[in-house]
């Protein structure tokens, strides 16, 4: 197949009564709704199951630095970074950040690690540091002041080392859903590409390729107004019920609904459009 996608093997074929697919939608996009009007964080009503390490990414730096952490480990532990990073080196002050990167390769190395990517993540929290303090007055919230479009946002976002368009659309969404800041253009808000998202988007047959492509589609059709509103409750499903062996499907919120298809199977990373960071 071409590079732009891949054609999901035994996907949404001619056994599944496709008027039964908008369902699973309809109800993605119900239990979308039912988490933005409890102001709902990344993992449910928590972000770290840690009421401390919550309140620090109320500081627009730290949940900046909380989203370069979001990558390659429990989301729970991934949100907690800004919190035990603070702890190790006493401050969260960019200027001291962007000063001592030795010191802050070391509270991240220090055991237990903070991260896996245990170079890496250093040097994107220094750089962004640095790009903060040089471009948005050394406030994160500039990068999302109120009114500002939701697209514009996502682009700011991705010119941060450590942040491509799929933490960059996650962190708009929570921006809007459980920080309350009022982003135009959520139209043009977006899922993110995330192997929750992808396996439950394919085994509820609301897409027949996995590309992101096909499942930017698939959201925008389910909500036009707001495709990114689909993104949470299905990474929740993802994570809770679809898992990838021994999904429960009699518990799933989808389930009643869903037509099943859990012979699927996400791909590594799945296929990048070209381009595509």
């Amino acid at each position: 197949m071409p590079a732009a996608g891949h054609r999901v093997a035994g996907g949404a074929d001619a056994s599944v009564d496709r008027r039964t697919l908008t369902r699973p939608g309809q109800e993605l996009l119900a239990f979308g709704r039912e988490l933005e009007a409890a102001g709902a964080a990344q993992v449910g009503s928590s972000f770290s199951g840690d009421p401390s390490a919550d309140l620090v990414l109320a500081q627009p730096n730290a949940f900046l630095i909380g989203v370069l952490f979001t990558q390659g480990i429990p989301a729970e532990r991934a949100w907690r970074g800004p919190w035990e990073l603070r702890h190790r080196l006493g401050t969260l002050d960019l200027d001291y950040i962007a000063e001592h990167p030795d010191e802050v390769l070391e509270a991240v190395q220090r055991p237990p690690m903070l991260h896996r990517f245990k170079n890496m993540l250093p040097r994107w929290i220094v750089s962004a540091a640095r790009r903060l303090s040089e471009e948005y007055g050394g406030d994160a919230s500039n990068i999302w002041p109120a009114g500002a479009h939701v697209g514009d946002v996502i682009d700011r976002l991705t010119e941060f080392d450590g942040i491509g368009r799929k933490k960059a659309v996650m962190a708009a969404e929570i921006l809007v859903r459980h920080f309350g800041v009022a982003l135009q253009g959520r139209e043009c808000g977006q899922i993110a590409y995330d192997v929750q998202v992808r396996r439950v988007f394919m085994r509820a047959g609301l897409v027949a390729e996995d590309n992101r492509e096909a499942m930017e589609a698939a959201a925008a059709s389910i909500c036009p107004e707001s495709p990114g509103i689909v993104d949470l409750p299905a990474w929740i499903v993802g994570r809770q019920w679809c898992r990838p062996t021994e999904p429960d499907c009699e518990q799933c919120r989808l389930g009643s609904v869903c037509p099943r298809l859990i012979h699927l199977k996400v791909e590594g990373v799945g296929a990048r459009p070209r381009g595509a960071r």
